[in-house]
C-alpha cells in the first residue's frame, strides 16, 4: 500500500513536472531522497523514466490533429498527406538527432556521476537565472517566430542542441528547450508546442533505451506499479499541458525561474548544511 501512494505522487510530481520547466527528474529524485521509493536500483532507474511514457499519450491525445500526417478528404476516398505536419515532423526529427547521439554516449556516465542532489540543486538554480535573464531581454524585443511553422530548420536543430543539455538532472528537458527556443527568438508559445511535440519521438527513444538495458524481466507487481505510475502521469499531464499552454499566451516564463531557484537554494540549504 505504501508503495502505491508512493507511486501516485511520484505519477502526479511527473504528469505536474514534465511539462513546466522545472525538471521532472530533479524532482522525483529530489522525492526519493526524501521518502525512498522501496524498490531494487535498476528499476527503481527504470521507473522514473519509463512512467513518462504515460505523460507523452497526454500530448498525443491532446495535439492529435497536429501530429497525424494524414487526411481523408470527404469528397474523395483517398488520402492526402499533410505538407506542413510533415515538416513539422521532420524538424522534430532533425532537433532529435543530437541528443539520440549523447544520450546513447553518454548515458551511462550520466547515470553514475551526475544524479546527485548537489547537481540537481546547482542546475536548477543556473536555469532558474537562465530564465529571469532571457524574459528580460525580451521585453525590449519581439519574437523572430511565432509559429512552429515559422521556424526555419536551422532553429529546430539549435533547439535540439540545447536538449542535449537535459541529460544533467536539475535542468529539465522542457526547461532546456524552451529556453533554447526563447533565446533563438521563437516565441512562448511556438516553444512550449515545439518541446510538447519534440517530447515524443525524444522520450520515447530514451525509454527505449532503459528498457533495452533493464530488460523486459518485470514482476507483476513492479508491471502494475508502472502502470499505475504512467497513468497518473497521462492524466496529470492532460491538465497540466492545457494550463502551460493558456498561461503563456499570457504571461512570461519568470515565475518559473523564481520557482527553480528557491527550490535549488532550498535543496543546497539541505544537503550541504543541514544533512
Amino acid at each position: 500500500m505504501i508503495s502505491i501512494l508512493k507511486v501516485l505522487l511520484l505519477g502526479i510530481i511527473e504528469g505536474i513536472t514534465e511539462w513546466l520547466p522545472v525538471s521532472s527528474t530533479g524532482h522525483m529524485l529530489l522525492f526519493d531522497e526524501f521518502i525512498p521509493f522501496e524498490a531494487s536500483g535498476a528499476f527503481k532507474e527504470l521507473f522514473f523514466i519509463v512512467i513518462q511514457l504515460g505523460a507523452i499519450m497526454a500530448v498525443v491525445v491532446l495535439f492529435w490533429s497536429r501530429l497525424w500526417p494524414f487526411q481523408r478528404p470527404k469528397a474523395s476516398g483517398g488520402t492526402m498527406i499533410r505538407r506542413d505536419v510533415m515538416h513539422m515532423w521532420g524538424k522534430v526529427v532533425l532537433a532529435c538527432i543530437p541528443g539520440g547521439i549523447v544520450t546513447i554516449l553518454a548515458d551511462d556516465f550520466v547515470d553514475a556521476h551526475l544524479h546527485t542532489p548537489v547537481i540537481i540543486a546547482t542546475a536548477l538554480i543556473v536555469y532558474g537565472v537562465g530564465f529571469l535573464l532571457i524574459e528580460r531581454a525580451n521585453q525590449a524585443r519581439k519574437p523572430k517566430y511565432e509559429t512552429v511553422a515559422d521556424m526555419p530548420w536551422t532553429v529546430a536543430l539549435g533547439i535540439g542542441l540545447f536538449q542535449v543539455l537535459s541529460l544533467i538532472p536539475g535542468t529539465s528537458r522542457s526547461g532546456s528547450t524552451i529556453l533554447g527556443g526563447l533565446i533563438l527568438g521563437v516565441s512562448r508559445v511556438a516553444a512550449a508546442e515545439f518541446t510538447f511535440f519534440l517530447a515524443v519521438p525524444a522520450m520515447l527513444g530514451y525509454s527505449l533505451i532503459k528498457l533495452i538495458k533493464f530488460g523486459l524481466h518485470f514482476t507483476t507487481g513492479e508491471l502494475g506499479l508502472l502502470l499505475i505510475g504512467m497513468a497518473v502521469a497521462f492524466a496529470v499531464s492532460l491538465a497540466c499541458i492545457r494550463f502551460l499552454m493558456s498561461y503563456v499566451k499570457r504571461h512570461d516564463f519568470r515565475v518559473f525561474g523564481w520557482y527553480r531557484i528557491a527550490l535549488g537554494a532550498l535543496v543546497l540549504l539541505y544537503f550541504l548544511v543541514i544533512k
